[in-house]
């Protein structure tokens, strides 16, 4: 009777039972490593669970929001520091009429001519708007106000939106105590951003988009749009209104601007009609890579900070130069001086074509002049006037946004070519204005 012998484990069976153990331990090493995560995310989401303060709803002092979310309002202080210098920014106060002469006849006439200074943090928007001299020397309307304190909202819903935006600046300044708020961006139950500065709304609803349904994401975006953006005061009520019926780039703006037959000023020299642009970064932005790319301003101007298991939103809100490793090389793996030289290589060439956008407006701006002394008439001017506004329009574009070009570097550079040309467009009409008066009287 014989009998079958069970035979080892070759080596083959051996390095198979090997491998499966091992693949076992990876396995569970990877669910600890995802519980281990999912317990830090659930850390991170409970910043701070229990409330020290209860945050009214018309609680507008940082202060007191603070109390329950110090680690924000420890951050939010440091926009104080006026001491911050970036080649093209920062927070040290300066005049830039001295820095760049030639924008005191760029806006001959205008207000900004007059003072026109590097800004400060957002702790500064009251101090800085009451001091200014262009709510001195003109008697501004109430619409200077949205973007400048925090007690908007409330004067908004005591006068309504339309006495809010026509009542004098200088009849409602002593009310204005606090600059930038955490209740400009945050509900104070839920901490939800929102947003609560009727322009914003108005203009995103014009283009069938409600807000209260945008993602985190967007509204990391839109809460900033609240401020930085273009704008103008509409009508006899002075509204202030968003020029976007066509669209957020330079031109979309332009040609709203003259379907409406809008002008901010006249130009003191040239007798155009012009347009003063106002800071805008969210225009700008959204022609760029990063916001085709879905990255929002909070991600590089208030990024994600880790301090012990918390991770939070810097409310420390500055140029980016001046946090490289958190907010650029979060993204981008590079060395840190070659993310600075590829910044300051946009913003460098960025200058550049101002100063000669500058240069050709002038010359532009002089052959008017130089027209008008030979005796050209209002409807002879009209075409070199509306080159004039065109050219300044989008100098002026680049100029007052606060990046240099580099929220959208060749945008930047498209809406500067476009002004030198338009100058120069403006300076040839003019020119050939002058060179025909002259050739009249000599033929007399």
């Amino acid at each position: 009777m014989s009998m079958t012998k069970q035979s080892a484990p070759n080596g083959r069976t051996w390095a198979m039972l090997g491998g499966a153990f091992i693949l076992g331990l990876a396995v569970m090493a990877a669910i600890a490593a995802l519980l281990t995560n999912i317990q830090q995310r659930k850390a991170e989401r409970v910043e701070y669970p229990l409330r020290v303060v209860s945050i009214d709803a018309n609680e507008l002092d940082p202060a007191v929001w603070g109390q329950n979310f110090p680690r924000q309002y420890d951050a939010y202080l440091r926009t104080q520091d006026d001491t911050i210098s970036t080649p093209y920014g920062g927070s040290v106060p300066y005049s830039k009429l001295e820095k760049y002469p030639a924008m005191i006849r760029l806006w001959a006439g205008y207000a900004f001519s007059k003072d026109h200074n590097e800004e400060r943090g957002h702790f500064y928007t009251t101090i800085d708007q009451k001091n200014t001299l262009r709510v001195q020397v003109v008697n501004q309307p109430g619409a200077c106000i949205n973007c400048h304190a925090a007690e908007a909202p409330q004067l908004i819903a005591e006068l309504g939106w339309e006495e809010f935006n026509r009542t004098p600046y200088n009849d409602l300044k002593d009310r204005l105590h606090v600059g930038s708020s955490c209740a400009d961006c945050h509900d104070p139950e839920t901490m939800a951003l929102r947003i609560n500065r009727p322009a914003l709304i108005k203009a995103l609803a014009a283009q069938g988009i409600d807000w209260t349904q945008a993602s985190r994401q967007e509204m990391r975006s839109y809460v900033c749009a609240q401020c930085h953006v273009e704008y103008y005061f509409a009508g006899e009520n002075k509204e202030l209104t968003f020029p976007w019926s066509q669209g957020y780039n330079v031109d979309d703006i332009a040609n709203h601007y003259d379907q409406y037959g809008f002008k901010d000023w006249t130009h003191a020299e040239s007798g155009a009609p012009m347009i003063k642009i106002q800071h805008p970064e969210f225009e700008l932005w959204t022609t760029g890579l990063h916001a085709k790319s879905g990255v929002s301003c909070a991600d590089c101007h208030m990024p994600y900070v880790r301090e012990g298991a918390v991770k939070i939103s810097d409310h420390w809100l500055r140029s980016p130069l001046t946090n490289v490793n958190q907010a650029c090389q979060t993204c981008h793996k590079q060395d840190e001086q070659v993310l600075v030289d590829r910044i300051l290589t946009i913003q460098n060439r960025t200058a550049q074509l101002l100063r000669l956008s500058e240069e050709a407006i002038l010359e532009a701006i002089d052959a008017i002049m130089a027209a008008q002394a030979a005796g050209a008439t209002d409807e002879q001017l009209e075409q070199a006037r509306y080159f004039h506004r065109q050219a300044s329009l989008r100098w002026d574009f680049v100029s007052s946004e606060n990046s240099t070009g580099f929220h959208s570097p060749q945008e930047a550079a498209r809406v500067l070519a476009m002004a030198i040309d338009y100058a120069r467009q403006a300076q040839l009409a003019a020119e050939r204005l002058t060179a025909n008066s002259v050739s009249a009287a000599a033929g007399n």
